[in-house]
């Protein structure tokens, strides 16, 4: 059966494309081949950068635009979406994001999420009451410290003193005041949409796992991983917590900023149960011939949580074959076979330096979907020739004649 209905359902390859531009790059490769193809964009969003804009789009709802606080501190213009539901929808990454800290800035121990409460903040007071927090592409690993001081907590040293902001600053915590805590997030549903795979504390907690992708040295990676573990101890603590904030699930989403959320009473929920409905991804994985997923890597995490993952395990379902193409292959992506990817590919088609490699994205990915699907369509006429051939080719009478008593089959020896 020739290819004609393509799914493409890619997230985003961060600090380079969007889960949409990749989308739109996949579709264009995808016509270089089958130029008549029916190509069911669908951007996918796992919390990270996007989130709001794509769940804004696919409810009718929009996009409210505002200045925050940025994770190194500075003035920045972000934004929330508001759904058709009423439901608000913060992305700590419009505010908190790995691609919004320079890259000579990149120190966790220094980042905040003050940006991501104020967002809360902001949503309060459109009086939205059903607040979705969207956990991904973090730049932060402060716990969520930032985030309850713009909503009001203080976060006080052993002298009285506010802590400054920053992951590194937890470990001088003495004392959470939460008198001035804004009132009206006892009368809101909190939902934090997370990898339940990330955890906050212990030897896969989330210093160790994403601090070095943020900039942390391995000195300073066991500086935060030590905060993190008296943040979880102090907030227990001090707000009366009964959950577990050290290796619960989720609690480790965006830096620590799940464990922050759930200490205020906030459900940290796995982010694909919550994202993927609004997009009736199952339905149109169905009506497929080929789904072509992407990310920005493809590696042993993609199992745990990662868009290709999900999308291998539903497409599964309904049998539909699945490509995964990817900026990098690094070690364990074969893992992936099991979950229902049939084949994966690299984007890049030589070495080129990072700087060429997120620049020319989009460019990369369009050619590579363009290789592979020519593959793909090369072994589709292949055996349909062999099958014709097969169909073709006389078949040899088969002798029915008895054998005489002198003519014995010959043994093998």
């Amino acid at each position: 059966m020739p290819l004609t209905r393509f799914a493409v359902a890619p997230s985003g390859f961060k600090e380079s494309l969007s889960a949409q531009s990749a989308a739109e790059a996949i579709a264009d490769g995808v016509r270089r081949v089958v130029p008549d193809a029916e190509v069911d964009l669908i951007p996918l969003v796992d919390g990270g950068e996007g989130t709001a804009q794509a769940l804004a789009a696919a409810t009718g709802g929009r996009l409210v635009a505002l200045p925050a606080t940025g994770p190194v501190g500075e003035r920045i213009g972000t934004h929330f979406a508001l759904l058709g539901s009423g439901t608000a929808v913060v992305e700590m990454a419009a505010a908190a994001g790995l691609s919004l800290v320079p890259r000579d800035l990149r120190d966790p121990g220094a980042t905040t999420t003050y940006g991501v409460g104020e967002l809360i903040r902001a949503a309060l007071d459109t009086g939205a009451r059903r607040i979705l927090v969207g956990c991904g592409d973090s730049g932060t690993s402060d716990g969520g410290a930032g985030a309850l001081q713009a909503l009001g907590a203080r976060l006080l040293d052993a002298d009285g003193w506010e802590l400054p902001y920053g992951g590194r600053e937890l470990t001088r915590l003495h004392h959470i005041d939460t008198t001035r805590l804004d009132p009206r997030l006892a009368e809101t549903e909190l939902l934090v949409a997370c990898n339940p795979h990330n955890v906050l504390c212990g030897e896969r907690g989330v210093a160790r796992v994403f601090g070095p992708q943020k900039g942390a040295t391995p000195r300073q990676v066991e500086e935060l991983a030590a905060g993190l573990e008296h943040w979880a101890y102090v907030l227990t603590r001090d707000l009366n917590v009964t959950t577990d904030l050290y290796g619960g699930v989720g609690t480790g989403a965006s830096g620590g900023l799940g464990a922050g959320l759930a200490a205020l009473g906030a459900r940290l929920l796995p982010r694909f149960d919550v994202l993927l409905d609004h997009l009736d991804l199952d339905a149109r994985l169905a009506r497929a011939d080929l789904v072509v997923t992407a990310e920005g890597a493809l590696d042993h995490q993609t199992p745990h949580g990662k868009v290709p993952a999900e999308v291998a395990r539903r497409a599964k379902r309904f049998g539909r074959p699945v490509l995964v193409l990817a900026g990098t292959i690094g070690e364990g992506a074969q893992d992936v076979r099991g979950l229902g990817v049939d084949a994966y590919s690299a984007i890049l088609p030589a070495p080129v330096s990072l700087t060429e490699a997120l620049n020319r994205g989009g460019e990369f990915l369009t050619d590579a979907t363009e290789r592979a699907l020519r593959m793909i369509v090369l072994g589709s006429r292949l055996r349909r020739q062999a099958a014709v051939a097969s169909a073709a080719a006389p078949v040899s009478p088969v002798s029915t004649a008895p054998v005489s008593g002198t003519q014995r089959p010959s043994s093998v020896r």
